[in-house]
């Protein structure tokens, strides 16, 4: 799985799935035997990987190749939800089960930043805070961006408490992506994030958008599905 949008202006990327399981507190050491796996079937080499310790932050880190704590795979930073790169051959990795995963792509400037956004990053914007990272550091143009909103678990089956609802009081169009489900309230996180990007000025033709829910999907990872003992599909996306 993966955006044709992106992989037609030149980003290597990919979505695991069921086949896979990136979830370390589960998988252990044979986190590693996952990614070399992974990385074998779809033919890439790569000459680093980092990926963060997500808390459903909003922190967005900047990778070097060099900076980041040894890991079992590659580097990591603690409490990180996004990672940013304008290195070629350094691989970025987010994990994600029902959770929006985002990767956002500049062409011109050659940098790429992967986001996990959970509803609690959602709320913070995170993706928003991407952009105007790739704005400061690299001289990057919100026209030139192009974005991949990758699957996340659908509004059908996604029911929050009103302690959610109430945490997206500052998004003008809350209702767009909630409905009420008696004393309940169902979330889009797809459209939530929409929210952000459109207000943030992209357009529809810098969109790539999967709607695949991760709850009725047999080959994707659902924490909601499976349960205590869920596991974790991953992001990975490389510059050449």
């Amino acid at each position: 799985m993966h955006s044709e949008l992106l992989a037609k202006h030149g980003l290597t990327h990919f979505i695991t799935g069921s086949d896979y399981n990136f979830r370390y507190q589960t998988v252990g050491g044979n986190i590693k035997k996952e990614l070399e796996r992974a990385l074998a079937h779809h033919h890439l080499s790569i000459n680093q990987l980092y990926t963060g310790h997500q808390s459903h932050s909003a922190n967005v880190r900047y990778v070097d190749g060099i900076n980041g704590e040894p890991f079992v795979i590659g580097k990591a930073f603690q409490d990180t939800d996004g990672l940013m790169t304008d290195k070629k051959g350094v691989a970025l990795l987010v994990k994600f089960a029902d959770c929006t995963p985002l990767l956002i792509f500049d062409p011109v400037k050659k940098v790429q930043t992967s986001v996990h956004s959970g509803w609690r990053g959602t709320v913070q914007q995170i993706s928003l805070s991407a952009i105007q990272i790739m704005e400061d550091k690299f001289g990057c143009k919100r026209e030139d961006l192009l974005i991949y909103v990758g699957p996340s678990i659908g509004q059908a089956h996604y029911q929050v408490g009103k302690e959610v609802y109430d945490a997206f009081e500052s998004f003008p169009d809350r209702d767009s992506f909630f409905t009420e489900d008696g004393d309940k309230f169902r979330l889009s996180m797809t459209d939530a994030n929409l929210s952000i990007l459109k207000r943030a000025g992209i357009r529809d033709e810098q969109l790539d958008v999967c709607r695949e829910s991760t709850f009725s999907s047999d080959h994707l990872h659902s924490a909601r599905r499976e349960g205590k003992g869920y596991q974790l599909n991953a992001m990975i996306s490389v510059l050449n």
